[in-house]
C-alpha cells in the first residue's frame, strides 16, 4: 500500500466560498489516475473530514487526471473559530491516507 500523496503529483486544497471547500487531487497519468478512483472510497474521506457521505461531492475528470471533493466547511470562513481562513491545511489530511 502507499499513501494518497505518494501516488499523486499534488493535493491542493482551497476555499470555494465563504461556506464550501474544495480539494483536488492532480493525479498526473492515466495510471494514478485510475488507481485513485478505484481505491480512494468517498465514504473514507467522508469518515476523515468527520461528516456524512451525503454531504461530499466527487468528481472524477478524467480527460485532466483530476478527482475532486467539495464539501460544505465546518465553519464559515472568517468567522470567529475559523482556523484555517484559506482552507489550505485540508489537503494535508489527504496526503497520508493509504491506497491499495
Amino acid at each position: 500500500m502507499a499513501e494518497l500523496g505518494t501516488v499523486v503529483q499534488k493535493i491542493r486544497s482551497k476555499n470555494a466560498g465563504p461556506f464550501w471547500l474544495t480539494i483536488d487531487l492532480f493525479c498526473g497519468s492515466d495510471q494514478a489516475f485510475e488507481r485513485v478512483v478505484s481505491g480512494l472510497d468517498s465514504q473514507k474521506v467522508a469518515a476523515l473530514f468527520h461528516m456524512d457521505v451525503k454531504d461530499l461531492k466527487r468528481f472524477e475528470i478524467k480527460d485532466l487526471h483530476v478527482v475532486k471533493f467539495s464539501l460544505p466547511r465546518p465553519r464559515v470562513q472568517g468567522s470567529i473559530h475559523d482556523t484555517d481562513m484559506h482552507g489550505a491545511a485540508w489537503a494535508n489530511l489527504l496526503s497520508s491516507v493509504p491506497l491499495p
